[in-house]
């Protein structure tokens, strides 16, 4: 009975992503280290993760995919409906497939945007939780849907 609890164990950590698991996916480790590179650029702080803002930004994300719909929606409402806490918040969202849905299209297109740059490049955010799901996106197949969640 034991050595088949393990066996069913082993066989959920095989196939379930590591998301659902609590842990980060190879995609949204790449964005963190991505992001930490450009901040370090700039001679910022690293950005850690966050549990609140990263459950926060994997409701989101998988929101926004199950919906088929790419807006920030009541920010301050999922801030606070998972207890995030800190004198200031921000979100950045992204999509995309191929290139533009890698850690180097999406933070490229970030730096691109001022109000995206400006989140990502904010001092006084020191925490992140990052969310990168992949599906059907807006007709698209394979489509990486991100949100970053921020706060200092």
């Amino acid at each position: 009975m034991f050595k088949h609890v393990l066996a069913v164990i082993a066989a959920l950590v095989l196939i379930l992503p590591a998301a659902a698991l609590g842990g980060s996916t190879r995609a949204e480790t790449s964005l963190l280290r991505e992001m930490n590179r450009v901040r370090a650029e700039h001679g910022l702080g690293r950005l850690t993760g966050d549990t609140r803002l990263i459950r926060a930004a994997r409701s989101h994300s998988r929101e926004m995919l199950g919906a088929n719909v790419f807006q920030h929606g009541a920010f301050g409402s999922r801030m606070a409906q998972f207890d995030v806490t800190g004198k200031l918040a921000g979100e950045n969202l992204a999509w995309g497939t191929g290139v533009k849905g890698t850690a180097r299209g999406i933070v490229l297109a970030w730096l691109a945007s001022p109000e995206h740059r400006a989140n990502l490049l904010r001092p006084s955010f020191t925490r992140v939780g990052i969310s990168d799901l992949v599906g059907s996106f807006r007709g698209h197949s394979g489509a990486h849907v991100v949100t970053a969640d921020f706060a200092g």
